[in-house]
Order: structure tokens, then sequence, then C-alpha cells
């Protein structure tokens, strides 16, 4: 091979395929931790699997690639093209894996093995390549590729949320990656080493190339109604809506009624979860503020509920004089404000001029909030990944705590105390924790079975459980709120750790209780 007259910009060639090598390699890392995150909720876990497997296998493809250097032009090639296209068609076939086969743990181990193997080989045959058009010190070598490696991460690492998810979405974003790999690597083979190549190895090359192309193009063309095909598999009912935003996958299901004049079953999914049921939220959203809306409150702080159904009952009262409602997904307000299944549940609750909406993490917004309320509603997610774990820590409580008034309420919803008692006790133990008085109660709700909630207040014994409704309530009667207040001896208090930001203990007993059902 003779680059004496351009081993500048072979040079240059080399260094600019492994930086689009390392970018591509990262997008195919974050895009198996995203879509974990989505289908199963544990960030933190998924992250664990896929980079810890990927690194591992990264070793063993380092040492695997080995035996090739002597041909390092066609086996780098044909890497990149096996590379490219299960890299691209990894979230789709880890999707499948999920929704048709129940095969989603060892289908990931498995593709990050694979994935990290490949990526671990690309670095001692782009080393190889580098030393042929010019021999260096290997320490001037191994600096100018690791180089170009870790900025090529660095730009991986930030396309894929800011430009890969909203521009392509999931699905589409690997497949778009996969193409540029592929181009990355054959580009370069072809151009600068294409000398090192015998006939056979450009043939096969070629073709290779073609099938990669076409497969990415054709699940490319697909990829819309895969998902959709794929997403329904998993809901009970048709879904009417779906969306991924910044934050979260959003789902809207509902169900035909069986019978003529029957009552459809409005139900929305944030990753999976359910939030609530069209025919049975009232039960919800009743126990949830009426107790905590006892006495006149005038100023009220709604921390999630984006779908507007807390915030319709804490309306109801006359005395409210603003309510303002802090919601992480400008999505999920969106949506409730848009959906006309969503806008009669909530009687357009978010067009009440009494109602400011901040679009913001409550944590991060109570840290430099001022304002004191009458009422607080907690009313998030379930603590089942790391993210909303925090919302239930006594840090997150001592927050709330300080923006409440003399004489004021906090309610939190907590979960089941049948379904996960640790998880439920452990919440209303880390209130307290926080320098409140509780008092935990429950109800039935069909579509969630029972559910608890804390009444809470600070610096004083646990607050009377009592409404004062403006108007009949559908479920919450003084008798049904009296027994809430009752929890049978095999569902009272345990034993429990309290949770912190350092040690959210709740996550370890919801996924432990959840998983053995």
């Amino acid at each position: 091979m003779d680059f004496a007259g351009r081993p500048r910009i072979a040079r240059a060639a080399v260094l600019a395929a492994v930086f689009v090598c390392a970018a591509c390699g990262l997008v195919y890392e974050l895009a198996l931790v995203a879509l974990g995150s989505y289908l199963i909720g544990d960030t933190v876990g998924q992250a664990s699997i896929v980079l810890g497997v990927m690194v591992f296998a990264m070793g063993v493809g380092a040492l695997a690639a080995k035996p090739f250097q002597h041909r390092a032009a066609s086996a780098f090639a044909a890497i990149e093209l096996l590379l490219a296209l299960l890299g691209g068609l990894s979230v789709l076939g880890l999707y499948a894996a999920f929704a048709w086969l129940d095969l989603y743990a060892p289908a990931l181990i498995g593709t990050a093995f694979v994935l990290g193997a490949l990526i671990g080989a690309e670095i001692p045959l782009l080393m190889v390549l580098l030393q042929r058009i010019r021999e260096q010190a290997a320490g001037s070598a191994v600096a100018d590729l690791f180089a170009a490696d870790y900025v090529g991460a660095l730009l991986g690492g930030l396309a894929f949320p800011f430009l890969l998810l909203p521009v392509f979405g999931q699905l589409r974003g690997a497949l778009v990656v996969g193409a540029v790999n592929a181009a990355a690597g054959v580009i370069l083979v072809f151009t600068v080493f294409r000398r090192a190549l015998s006939r056979r190895a450009k043939i096969g090359l070629g073709a290779g190339s073609v099938v990669v192309a076409l497969s990415l193009g054709y699940a490319y063309a697909l990829a819309h109604d895969f998902e959709v095909n794929a997403r329904q598999e998993l809901y009970r009912d048709p879904i009417v809506h779906a969306e991924r935003s910044r934050y979260q996958e959003i789902v809207l299901t509902e169900s035909v009624p069986l019978v003529s004049g029957g009552v459809a079953d409005t139900r929305l999914f944030l990753n999976g979860d359910l939030q609530f049921s069209s025919v049975d939220e009232y039960r919800y959203h009743e126990a949830l503020v009426h107790p905590v809306m006892a006495g006149v409150r005038g100023d009220v702080l709604v921390l999630g509920g984006g779908d507007g159904l807390a915030l319709r009952e804490v309306l109801a009262y006359p005395s409210v004089t603003t309510a303002t409602l802090v919601e992480l997904d400008p999505a999920v307000v969106a949506l409730a404000r848009t959906r006309p299944e969503i806008r009669a549940l909530n009687r357009d609750a978010f067009e009440d001029p009494r109602v400011r909406v901040v679009e913001a993490d409550a944590f991060a917004w109570l840290r430099g909030a001022t304002t004191r309320y009458d009422a607080v509603v907690v009313d998030m997610p379930d603590p089942d990944e790391t993210a909303t774990a925090k919302l239930y820590s006594v840090e997150f409580y001592t927050l709330v705590r300080n923006v409440l008034d003399e004489g004021a309420n906090m309610v939190v919803q907590a979960g089941s105390p049948y379904f996960a008692p640790r998880s439920y006790w452990c919440i209303e133990a880390t209130i307290r924790a926080a320098g409140f008085g509780t008092t935990p109660y429950h109800v039935d709700v069909p579509s969630f079975g029972d559910w608890g909630f804390v009444l809470a207040t600070p610096d004083a014994p646990g607050p009377s459980l009592r409404s004062e409704p403006p108007a009949t309530p559908r479920f919450l009667s003084p008798s049904v709120l009296a027994a809430g207040a009752i929890f049978p001896p095999d569902r009272g208090p345990v034993d429990v750790k309290v949770s912190t930001l350092l040690s959210p203990h709740v996550l370890e007993y919801v996924r432990s209780e959840w998983r053995s059902y």
C-alpha cells in the first residue's frame, strides 16, 4: 500500500472513523438502557446490566480480533457491517422479545454481549490500520486513537437524548445510527484501504453493504407499524393515543362497551404503569383530596397529578383561591388539556383561572419555593424506579414541610397496603421521620385494589380523618372514611427502614413485593 502521498489525509480518515464508530457504539448502549427503563422501569438495574455486560464483552472482542489483524481492513469493514445491522435492529428485536416472547432479560444480555464484543474488536483493528499508514510510537498511536474514541463517545451521548430520540424516536433512531455506522466503516476501507482488499473481499463487502442497507431501510419503513402492533400487544384494550415524551412513554387506552349504552373504560398508563381508570378514578381522587381539604384552604399545591383529576377535586371547593400544579412532563398536561376523554373527566380543570401550572421537577422546584400553602396534595407515580424514589424520601417531605403554612396538611398517595405493605409503611415512617404527625388510611379502588394514603401535619399528632366536601361525593362517605383508618392485623404497621435519597429503601420494598404478584 502506498500512502506516502497522502498519509495525513489517511490518518485523519481513520481517526474520523474512530470518532463516528465510538459515537455509534455509545448510542447502542444508551438505546438499550432507555428501552429497559421504558419497559421495565428499573433504570439503574438496566444500566448496570447493559454497561457491565458490554464492557466485559468488549474485552472478549478485543482478544477475539487478534487473529484477524493480518487482514485488518476487510475484518474491520465486516465487523462494522455486522455491528450496524445488529445494533440498528437491537431495539426492534428487544421490543419484540418483550411484547411477544416474554424473553426480554435473556435477549437483553445476549444483545449487549454481542454488541459489546463487536465494539471491542474495533479498536485493535483500527490500531493496526493506523500503524500501516505511518509507524509511530505505541503511546502516541494509543493517545490519538483513544482521544478520537472518547470525543466520539461524547457526541453519541449528547446526540441520543437531544437529537435521535426527539427527531426519530427509539426504533428509527437506532436504525439511523446503524446506517451511519455501516457507512463509516465501508467508506473508510473502500477509500483509504481499497488496495488491501482482495477481489473476493471487495465483492463480499459490497454484497454485505447492500444487504445491510436494504435490511435497515426496510426496518425503517416498517418501524411505525411494528411499534403500534408491539405496543398494542402489551395492553388489554385498544390504544387510542401513544407517545414517547422526553421523560416517559404515555399510553391512553379505551375499552369498547360490551353492550349498547355501556360505559367505555379510559385508562392512562405511564411507562406501562396504570395511572387511572375512568370507571373508578373518582374513588381514588376523592379519597386523596377530600381529607386534606377539610377546613378552609385558600392556596393549594398539587405535586404531580398532571392528568388534572386531583385538581378537579381541589377546585370543587369555593374557598380555594389559587391551585398550583407542579408536573414534570408537559406532555401529560398537554394530553389532559386536549384529549376529550380526559377533559371530560377533569372537567376542564386547567381552564379554571385559579390554576397555575408549573412544568418542573417537584424536588428541584421545592428547593427554591418561597410561597406557603394551606394544603399540599402529593400525587406522584409509584416509587418503583430511581427517578421516582426520591419523591418518597425524608429529604423530599422535608422540602414539602417548608412550604406548608401554619395549620396546613399534606396528603400522599402511598401505594397498596395489601399488595405492598412494607413499601406503604415505609412511606408512612419516612413522612414521620421528616417531622410530621401521620394518619394512614386506605380505600378500595377496583382497578388498583386496596390503595393507601397518608394524611400528615407538621410538628403535631396525626390530623383527624374527616372531610367537608362542598357537594355529596360519589364514594367517600363519613363511614367509608372512618373504615379506611382501620387496618387488619396482617396489613398493619411493620418494622421498616426510612427511605432517604442515598438509601431509597422504599424502592427495594416495592420491587420485592410487587414482583411476587
